[in-house]
């Protein structure tokens, strides 16, 4: 039986943990531990998608580090931005109430929403995480579109472990 790839949308903050100099952050190292984690181990089991607003994010900032950021990410699959995503990605930002410099995380949500992508992997929950995600998710309900699951690295390789071990019983 061939089983399908779970499809995977890397948000910015993945590249940007793999290829940062090691922090002394104990939280930040240890996302940045969890990213390497998957990316170097994990990320095979997956179908990875950006789009150019990962492109862009990973561009900016020190050239340095932007270069070893599109480095990682240069075979991963692009998802076309089209004029559904940016409307639906105006919608939510627009029912959201989030600020202007998180908007970028509603079109990051419209490409995972459109392209029908099982996770939107990221470390960055604070403008749609929690109760930002159960808006999402009801508005998503009422129009009848896709919900991606948003979650961290570590909870990826935590849920398909519970799934694989509770097909095995």
């Amino acid at each position: 039986m061939l089983v399908q790839k779970k499809s995977v949308y890397v948000e910015t903050a993945i590249p940007s943990l793999v290829t940062a100099r090691t922090s002394r952050d104990l939280i930040t190292a240890y996302r940045q531990d969890i990213s390497k984690l998957f990316w170097e181990q994990e990320r095979y089991k997956y179908d990875l998608f950006i789009s150019q607003y990962v492109f862009a994010e990973c561009s900016d900032g020190d050239p340095e580090a932007a270069k070893r950021r599109l480095e990682l990410i240069k075979d991963i699959s692009y998802i076309p931005i089209t004029e559904e995503i940016e409307e639906l990605a105006e919608e939510y930002f627009s029912y959201l109430g989030i600020s202007f410099k998180a908007k970028t995380d509603c079109f990051h949500l419209a490409v995972s929403v459109v392209g029908k992508i099982d996770y939107l992997m990221s470390w960055n929950m604070t403008h749609l995480g929690g109760h930002s995600y159960n808006k999402v998710a009801e508005y998503n309900y009422k129009k009848n579109l896709w919900l991606p699951k948003m979650y961290t690295p570590d909870v990826i390789m935590d849920s398909e472990k519970e799934e694989v071990e509770d097909g095995l019983h």
